[in-house]
């Protein structure tokens, strides 16, 4: 027999939608999904509810609540930006390691940065953007690869901005602490030259002062206000905008486009591709890599 429950509006059941501890009804994913597209743009498909059940089931027993319904009451009051935090935490993806898609280090490395490593050395700002950083490895990775050919860089006018939409996992990436595991894709020169024992003698590495000081973590979400003035040499933005319906991510790309300098380097991830109006300003520079057209 399905779990059901009476709606207060007209005594009408609603079947559930995942069988389950908690009463999750269609009528909760849609709210949830609502909440979750304004909050972020995430666009979640109706396959996600079983997904969605099994992350915010462990809020609903942290909490003490008897269903999905009180805890979208919750999630909407004005009490509950906390929960809203946590909820997006929850339903936020946060897949990332270091060098994930090496080519586009690659590319960095042979293509963008020797004439911006000029360009430092002649005086001159550089600015790169890793704009949904998760934990912090891609702007680490992007940090690794300059100071292998710019030992010096932290002397220079080089940062690195990263940003994402949560606060928490933007706390993790500022330490960071890493365990064994997660930096066994740095190439062990690497690891000695960028990394030290956390805690003298554990498994923990965190990343060496001076690369961490080429990073500015801030709280930033891709929907809303940006208030960078100036434009960057490169953006790294990958696999982000996949989980946004079209029309956002045309809205994003086209937010890009003015704050890239003239050949300026856009990354994104290998399922995704630059499209709508903010194509046109762009030409391919290899796999998932663009160049900012010249005007002409």
């Amino acid at each position: 027999m399905s779990v059901a429950a009476r709606d207060i509006s007209g005594g009408r059941r609603s079947a559930a939608l995942v069988e389950g501890e908690f009463l999750f009804t269609a009528e909760d994913f849609e709210r949830i999904k609502r909440m979750l597209y304004q909050q972020s743009g995430i666009n979640l498909t109706e396959g996600k509810a079983t997904l969605v059940y099994s992350r915010l089931a462990k809020r609903l027993r942290a909490l003490g609540l008897p269903s999905f319904h009180a805890y979208c009451e919750l999630v909407a009051s004005a009490q509950g930006a906390e929960e809203r935090l946590s909820m997006l935490t929850a339903l936020t993806t946060n897949v990332t390691r270091f060098y994930r898609e090496p080519h586009h280090f690659d590319h960095l490395r042979d293509e963008v940065l020797p004439a911006l490593i000029d360009k430092a050395r002649r005086g001159e700002k550089v600015r790169l953007w890793s704009a949904a950083c998760s934990s912090g490895q891609e702007p680490y990775s992007m940090a690794m690869t300059l100071m292998q050919m710019m030992p010096d860089a932290p002397q220079r006018d080089i940062r690195i901005l990263a940003t994402d939409i949560d606060p928490r996992i933007l706390a993790t990436a500022r330490k960071g602490v890493y365990s064994e595991e997660l930096i066994d894709a740095v190439p062990a020169n690497l690891r000695r030259e960028c990394f030290d024992r956390a805690d003298g003698a554990g498994r923990d590495w965190q990343v060496r002062a001076p690369l961490r000081e080429l990073v500015a973590f801030r709280e930033l979400n891709l929907l809303g206000e940006w208030p960078m003035k100036g434009r960057f040499d490169a953006i790294f933005c990958r696999n982000v905008v996949i989980y946004f319906d079209e029309p956002t991510q045309e809205r994003v790309w086209g937010r890009f486009a003015p704050l890239l300098v003239e050949n300026g380097a856009l990354y994104i991830g290998h399922s995704e591709r630059v499209t709508g109006p903010a194509a046109l300003q762009f030409v391919s520079d290899g796999m998932t890599t663009y160049r900012k057209r010249a005007v002409r």
